[in-house]
């Protein structure tokens, strides 16, 4: 909820809620949110983003229809003695499944993603200090736009990287893979001769085992 501050209101204008997408229709185009019409009304959002639209990078696959809904507000705050600024609140939720692979053994592992989000953008290039802001840094997270408003895309998709675990095991006890034939050691065993250990990290391994004893 907004803290109440005289320097950071709501903008006029009647706050008409608009969908720009039929639920259960995967959009084929991107969605832009700009200043110019958030200074005429709030907008809602029900959306769902088919895959590929969104590009993840080549270790992620979006496995379903990306959902989210939420709404987005104009902001304006006055900033110190050079005026108003203009702030871009969203706030909503998103759900999807991604794949991506095992960091031992590269097989696939989906991650069902489902978070809400609270978060607000200020232009590019405008100090921050927090005493000008009614809303803290522990119920928003702050970012920063260029030009007339933002990709919602771009925002759920920054959203959906940082909700994916750095390192994905398909498992806890996964084994990887053969270093000479690739072969999954969880699957079958080969032929190959085991690694030479080598003696500099003796010394380390000994003091593992030492713990877990």
């Amino acid at each position: 909820m907004l803290k109440h501050c005289p320097a950071l209101r709501f903008a006029t204008g009647a706050r008409r809620l608009v969908r720009h997408a039929v639920a259960g229709c995967p959009r084929d185009s991107t969605m832009f949110i700009s200043i110019q019409d958030l200074e005429l009304r709030e907008l809602a959002f029900r959306e769902e983003f088919r895959p590929g639209l969104i590009d993840l990078g080549p270790d992620l696959e979006q496995q379903v229809p990306l959902k989210a809904a939420g709404r987005a507000v104009l902001l304006e705050e006055q900033h110190g003695g050079r005026g108003r600024i203009q702030d871009i609140r969203l706030v909503g939720e998103y759900s999807t499944r991604i794949q991506t692979r095992c960091a031992r053994c590269l097989e696939a592992v989906e991650h069902k993603l489902a978070s809400e989000f609270d978060l607000l953008f200020r232009p590019q290039g405008v100090d921050y200090r927090a005493d000008e802001v009614s809303i803290s840094e522990a119920e928003t997270e702050i970012g920063y736009y260029r030009g007339e408003g933002l990709q919602l895309e771009d925002v759920l998709k920054e959203q959906l990287l940082l909700a994916v675990p750095v390192k994905t095991l398909c498992r806890e006890d996964c084994k990887g893979l053969c270093p000479t034939c690739g072969c999954n050691w969880n699957t079958e065993p080969c032929a190959c001769a085991p690694p030479i250990a080598d003696v500099r990290w003796a010394a380390l391994e000994d003091f593992k085992k030492k713990l877990e004893s």
